[in-house]
């Protein structure tokens, strides 16, 4: 109770508010894309459920981040992962009905965000437990408090996208950049790209932007392709082979 009381308490507590600020919005671009292709009554669980989990998994995170960061081609594996993750929010949705469809596309959302975030979270928590100074009480309550600004900032992302689509490019497009940045920092390679090719600190993230944007329009482009040459050979099968028995 005496910690509640102090300054230093409630100094931390702004301060982890204004790091979740300014560190949320990867997480609320990941978010508002996983979730843009749902029914309006799934986009609200998901964001619910995948920001609030985000959360949770990012507290235990934190505990531990300073060790994971330490390890070498953690971050590089991290950074393939987040380049597919965006490459992929980027594909044309399949169309299906059902209730089953539905749950599975909210289910698939939820998995997105909670992947992206984990790996995006890696030195996101470094500052937050930086911020909190030690305690686990202001470090879960900051954290517990940036929900409500993570769920805000998808929610207004979505309808966003909704009048205008470019973002979702523009969106994929950052989790690419963080993903370059990434891969750059990891303590396997760190050193020698500061010695030796610092400019990759500059050339990475734009890579990776230019990577994601390039691949997923590319694959979006084939399967809608796809999708436009079936009902042509479905009505090339339904007409049947040439020559059949009233010839």
């Amino acid at each position: 109770m005496e910690e509640l009381m102090s300054a230093q308490f409630w100094g931390g507590l702004m301060a982890i508010i204004g790091v979740n600020i300014v560190l949320s919005g990867d997480n609320a671009v990941v978010i508002a894309l996983a979730a843009r292709s749902l029914p309006p009554k799934q986009q609200k669980a998901a964001i619910f459920w995948g920001s609030g989990a985000a959360i949770v998994m990012r507290i235990i995170l934190t505990i531990v981040a300073v060790e994971l960061l330490r390890l070498p081609y953690l971050k590089l594996v991290g950074a393939a992962l987040l380049l597919w993750i965006a490459i992929q929010l980027l594909l044309p949705e399949d169309e299906e009905d059902g209730g089953e469809a539905t749950a599975s596309g909210l289910g698939a959302a939820i998995r997105t965000i909670l992947i992206a975030d984990l790996v995006m979270s890696l030195d996101n928590v470094i500052a937050v437990a930086a911020a909190a100074k030690g305690s686990m009480t202001l470090l879960v309550l900051g954290l517990a408090i940036s929900i409500p600004l993570v769920i805000f900032g998808s929610t207004m992302l979505l309808k966003v996208m909704d009048r205008f689509p470019i973002i979702i490019t523009l969106g994929a497009g950052l989790l690419g950049w963080v993903a370059g940045d990434m891969a750059v920092s990891d303590p396997a390679i760190k050193d020698w790209v500061d010695a030796n090719a610092a400019w990759l600190h500059t050339a990475a993230p734009a890579v990776g932007a230019v990577i994601v944007v390039a691949a997923g329009k590319w694959l979006a482009a084939r399967a809608e392709a796809h999708e436009e040459a079936k009902p042509v050979a479905d009505l090339a099968g339904a007409d049947g082979p040439p020559g059949g028995a009233g010839s």
